[in-house]
């Protein structure tokens, strides 16, 4: 072959590229090709809406120590101080997994079919208390027909009131209920706007070191006040093994809570503002475990029961429907 064949770049009549030209239209596919691919992402961070709260120890721990990021996942915390907060971040499509108490999972279920409750992580009969001011008549819960009570309405703690006054045989508009964020509520305690508030903790352990005092707690009723876990159907459905891991994550959290509840405490208390020696007696009202047994759902049947005959759920949710333990088995 001639030495000018060398350096040809078109090949007529049958001639042989020159290896270099090979070379530069390779590239040049693969370059085309990279171009046109369909970009490789991580998966969408997991968004996690749960209450600042002694009840969502196993969020908080999860969170804190890091127990979601040694699974591989990108955890978004969302913190809110009441559940149906953490259940709107759900309806609104902005969280993909939310934490609350019974009586807002209940009715979360029954008004949308988008959501799966898939555990209890908390449970605590004597978590919800009733706290008057220090010096105040008050020693019942019929002393306080007439009066005003500060509650957040819709949240599990409302579903206990109600459930006790109707055990003290009360009628539901005998005291008059204010609707108000919980962390508003010892103020309006100690300012006189309101006679009582009722909450859980650490909203009654907080009224307490501001003067207030207990008159009860809303244990007793035969409900467990479980604070449940909902996740989006469609995250369930698109990243199973995610879910696996978030349920794995927490449970890693249960084992710490369970060895460590000094620190537990004292991480709890930085995240709730409560010294740490009032956050481990509050604490004691709760046992910390991931759960979706027999003995929450009928639970969450007896509740939604109260709820169906005192109107504040107008559909039944069926718990076999919405409800699964596959996710921690």
């Amino acid at each position: 072959m001639a030495p000018t064949a060398l350096f040809t770049t078109i090949t007529p009549r049958g001639r042989c590229p020159h290896p270099l030209f090979l070379v530069l239209t390779l590239g040049l596919l693969v370059a085309i090709a990279a171009c046109t691919e369909k970009p490789k992402t991580a998966s969408e961070p997991i968004r996690f809406a749960f209450q600042n709260r002694i009840g969502s120890a196993l969020p908080v721990i999860a969170v804190e120590k890091g127990f979601f990021a040694d699974q591989g996942l990108d955890v978004k915390p969302l913190r809110f101080n009441n559940g149906p907060a953490c259940a709107e971040a759900l309806y609104s499509g902005s969280a993909d997994f939310g934490t609350m108490g019974d009586t807002t999972a209940i009715i979360s279920a029954s008004r949308s079919e988008n959501l799966t409750i898939i555990a209890s992580h908390c449970t605590g009969e004597h978590r919800h208390r009733l706290i008057v001011r220090d010096g105040s008549p008050y020693k019942t819960l019929a002393d306080l027909s007439g009066k005003r009570v500060g509650i957040k309405k819709g949240t599990s703690t409302y579903g206990g009131f109600l459930a006790a006054m109707a055990a003290a045989g009360m009628p539901a508009g005998s005291i008059t209920v204010t609707d108000l964020s919980p962390s508003t509520l010892p103020e309006a305690l100690a300012a006189g706007s309101i006679e009582a508030f009722a909450a859980s903790e650490p909203t009654p352990s907080m009224g307490e070191l501001k003067g207030g005092r207990e008159l009860m707690t809303f244990g007793g009723l035969g409900n467990r006040y479980p604070i449940m876990l909902l996740a989006q159907n469609e995250f369930l459905t698109n990243r199973e093994a995610d879910t696996l891991a978030f349920m794995e994550a927490l449970k890693t959290a249960e084992g710490f809570v369970r060895a460590h509840p000094e620190e537990t405490a004292a991480i709890m208390a930085r995240a709730t503002g409560l010294p740490p020696e009032v956050m481990q007696s509050a604490m004691e009202r709760h046992t910390y475990a991931l759960t979706m047994d027999a003995p929450i759902v009928s639970s969450l049947s007896e509740t939604t029961a109260f709820l169906k005959a005192h109107g504040k759920v107008q559909k039944v949710p069926d718990f076999n429907t919405v409800s699964t333990d596959r996710y921690l088995r």
